[in-house]
């Protein structure tokens, strides 16, 4: 080779790893730009990669992450190809591949150089630690909002603790006193109307309250061994009826022979009374409401699903946060739900909620067996095992 070639022969090699570099620097600035979504990086990825490469009028690359395809506006998958792996710790998660649309001469890998298999490996290593960047971020920003709104339920129960306790004694005279007036002899009919409504609001405000404090976890639950089997057989004799004129076809499956926990029969009542209750409102024009038991290990789940309009990701974020509600006014006080969490919570478990707009609600209770402890991690998985069923 004279020296003219060896010349030429370098420069084309000086080109090329300029090109390399370039490509790998363009990226990296991409990388270092928090506010561009991921998706548009990718696709600005793609765009910048096959200038890199020794062939770039004929070249196109995609990167395909999570099942997710990300091509360039131009891509034609072609005859040749070069592709590396995403590795995001320690997970493939998809990979970079670079086309050439037409055939070459065979050269160090097919094609392509061996420095461009150096290069895509560099680039597959850049859109992992792009990906892993985002994801850490997102979870950071994920667990911040938890203990954002921990702080608040905190503040909030302390808060109702205080003024549930504060109200407890005026409403406790005016109901005393409302009680007292409509024993005196000779009452008008009007005067005794209006104790009535007197002695109903009371009541209700009392209601208020005591849900309050079991929220502020101010009522400790009893310790006793509670099946809830019985429970739920139990709770939805008062909804049978209301079923049958709705149109709600009621199904009960209970799983035979389920382990007993440790509770408070009443308080876990009250939470599937809650649960029916938000199911039959989302419900107005019939469905199906299905409740049912299982066993998983040394948890029991207790299942309470709707067909009815469902929630949105935005809604069930606020599900268990105090006095929100989706109701019309005075159809909810907004206290169901967190009263509910607060509850299960207090028996050592979880809900878990999964909801689509439009075809239903599924809440899942899990709670400790008796003996098992009283902390709930992490999802439930279901056993697979059938459930005793019939039809209500």
């Amino acid at each position: 080779m004279t020296s003219d070639q060896l010349l030429r022969a370098s420069d084309a090699a000086l080109r090329e790893r300029v090109k390399e570099l370039t490509c790998l620097y363009e990226i990296s600035q991409l990388a270092a730009r928090p506010e561009v979504p991921i998706e548009e990086m990718l696709r600005s990825v793609v765009e910048l990669v096959p200038r890199a490469w020794q062939y770039p009028e004929i070249a196109c690359a995609r990167i395909v992450l999570d099942e997710h395809v990300y091509a360039g506006a131009h891509f034609r998958a072609g005859p040749c190809r070069q592709a590396a792996d995403i590795v995001v710790a320690g997970h493939q998660r998809g990979r970079v591949e670079v086309f050439y649309t037409e055939e070459r001469p065979e050269l160090d890998e097919g094609p392509f150089l061996k420095e461009e298999r150096d290069l895509i490996g560099a680039v597959a290593a850049q859109v992992a630690l792009i990906v892993e960047r985002r994801e850490a971020e997102q979870d950071k920003a994920r667990l911040q909002d938890q203990l954002r709104h921990a702080d608040r339920l905190a503040t909030i129960g302390q808060l109702a603790a205080g003024v549930a306790h504060e109200l407890n004694e005026p409403l406790g005279g005016i109901l005393g006193f409302a009680q007292l007036a409509k024993k005196c002899p000779g009452l008008p009919a009007q005067a005794k109307g209006d104790l009535d409504r007197i002695e109903a609001a009371s009541l209700h405000a009392r209601d208020v309250i005591r849900k309050l404090l079991v929220f502020a976890r101010q009522v400790l639950p009893q310790q006793v061994r509670v099946n809830l089997n019985e429970v739920i057989e139990e709770g939805l004799q008062l909804f049978k009826n209301r079923c049958a004129r709705d149109g709600v076809e009621l199904v009960l499956l209970r799983k035979a022979g389920l382990p007993d926990i440790m509770g408070d029969p009443g308080q876990l009542n009250q939470v599937l009374v809650n649960l029916v209750v938000n199911a039959l409102q989302a419900m107005p024009n019939g469905g199906t409401l299905t409740v049912a038991t299982k066993g998983c290990g040394d948890r029991v789940l207790l299942i309470v699903e709707d067909t009815g309009t469902g929630m949105s990701e935005d809604v069930i974020e606020k599900l268990f946060v105090p006095f929100f509600t989706t109701k019309d006014v005075g159809e909810g006080t907004g206290l169901g739900l967190p009263v509910a969490h607060g509850i299960v919570t207090s028996h050592g478990g979880q809900i878990n909620v999964q909801s689509t707009v439009g075809r239903g609600t599924r809440f899942e209770i899990v709670l400790p067996v008796a003996g098992a402890g009283h902390s709930a991690h992490g999802r439930p998985r279901a056993d697979g095992s059938q459930a005793a069923g019939e039809k209500a």
